[in-house]
């Protein structure tokens, strides 16, 4: 980073904290017409999204649009149209005051400042833009770094935070470790991070040195009980779509299957006739690219490992960064594949018949960010809820309550601090402030 580069950032964070003093940020009609054009912009970079989309990741058009723009656009909309009724202080019951006097009581929504917002490669348009217009709705300028592993969609991110807002409101801001640093070492008055728990650490100690508060979205091994009794057709094919999207680098993909003993050999058969059918072998680039050459490396020694647990797929291309859908059976906790999140498209399978014992090698780990259940049985998948606990759960569904603006989403311990969407990123971006008046 050279001395100008530097020069810059701290100039621009300075003009941001000159910037929110004046208070237009906490005009309400203000964030909507700042976001509406931004919406305006984003749209009309639809194309170049899409295009830098598939040079980093190998995202087709279709998953491009549906898990990037698509999410994007329709929490933007669904923000505008609640912010007055969400920006409202919210008047609560009042505790008798000693003299008899009339107390009223409210809670009122401030925006904290300057908010930081460090981007992920693995959804780079969607996890980077979904923090920001909720750090806005809330009434706060922001500062952005794209994850530098997506570096043509880190450049159209630029070009559209340009054309849509003046750089004393956001901005971006490109580069890597050095970069970050120096970002992380600014007094902001917030930091919103998605990525992997190492990083979350770095980020966490940096703003635990300036008490700045902060929303960590990071990962883990999101386990998938499929029960004797699931339907193994839906649960085959909606395990398949959560897990091969994005060629597995989403942070609650399904990272690996506890399957009931007595179906696994038809769960298996099943999964491997659809695989075959949808991801045939040799269709290398049918799910998308690995980030980089490095990532190819570390998900091929988990194969390298036990190659004879392969039982589906494991091809993969450095060159090209492709990867095939691949299956593992007969795994267990001792693998190299189990010891950490896989961040790929290796399904691991393992199997239990007493699932109290399944139940607790799971609670025996971290808390992970997603647990999925497949069971005809509501009593035996809201027993499995019950004592375990993740960020988020679905029932005989995997992955799609991410792109809900209804529900919050986020981790729990080493998955994730903070939960955003929807309303609850406004107020995950906003300050509750008790205000308290004696009549």
């Amino acid at each position: 980073m050279t001395p100008e580069s530097e020069q810059k950032i701290k100039e621009v964070f300075e003009k941001q904290k000159a910037f929110f003093k004046t208070n237009k940020t906490k005009n309400i009609e203000f964030r909507k017409e700042q976001l509406r054009k931004f919406r305006e912009v984003f749209l009309n970079h639809t194309d170049a999204l899409c295009e830098a989309l598939d040079i980093d990741l190998g995202k087709s058009r279709k998953e491009a649009e549906y898990v990037e723009i698509q999410i994007v656009s329709s929490e933007l909309d669904y923000l505008l149209e609640n912010i007055d009724e969400w920006a409202k202080p919210t008047p609560v019951e009042s505790k008798p005051h000693p003299s008899g006097a009339k107390i009223v009581s409210k809670i009122t929504y401030q925006p904290y400042g300057v908010n930081y917002i460090i981007g992920p490669f693995n959804y780079p348009v969607q996890l980077t833009f979904s923090p920001l217009i909720g750090a806005l709705i809330a009434g706060n300028t922001a500062i952005i770094k794209p994850s530098e592993n997506t570096p043509h969609v880190a450049k159209v991110i630029e070009k559209i935070i340009d054309e849509s807002f003046d750089e004393s409101y956001v901005k971006v801001f490109q580069g890597a470790i050095e970069e970050n640093t120096l970002l992380l070492s600014l007094p902001f008055d917030y930091i919103f991070f998605t990525g992997s728990p190492n990083v979350g650490k770095i980020v966490m100690k940096a703003a635990a040195e300036q008490l700045i508060p902060l929303t960590l979205e990071l990962g883990g091994k999101s386990p998938t009980i499929v029960h004797k009794d699931a339907d193994l057709d839906k649960a085959v094919s909606r395990i398949s779509y959560g897990k091969w999207i994005n060629c597995g680098q989403t942070c609650v993909a399904p990272d690996y299957i506890y399957i009931h003993e007595s179906v696994k050999d038809s769960f298996i058969n099943k999964f491997i006739a659809y695989l075959k059918t949808t991801y045939p072998e040799g269709s290398l680039g049918k799910i998308g690219k690995i980030v980089n050459t490095n990532q190819i490396k570390h998900l091929a020694g988990y194969l390298d490992a036990a190659p004879e647990k392969v039982i589906y797929g494991g091809a993969y291309d450095s060159e090209t960064r492709h990867f095939e859908a691949t299956l593992m059976d007969q795994v267990t906790w001792d693998d190299q594949v189990m010891q950490q999140e896989i961040f790929g498209p290796i399904l691991p399978i393992m199997t239990y018949t007493d699932i109290d014992v399944a139940l607790e090698e799971i609670n025996n780990r971290p808390k992970p960010l997603a647990l999925y259940v497949f069971s005809e049985s509501e009593e035996f998948a809201n027993d499995v809820l019950n004592r375990t606990t993740s960020g988020d759960a679905e029932i005989n569904s995997a992955i799609i309550h991410v792109g809900s603006h209804f529900l919050p989403f986020g981790g729990v311990g080493t998955s994730g601090i903070g939960k955003y969407h929807g309303k609850f990123s406004f107020q995950a971006f906003s300050h509750s402030r008790s205000v308290l008046e004696v009549l």
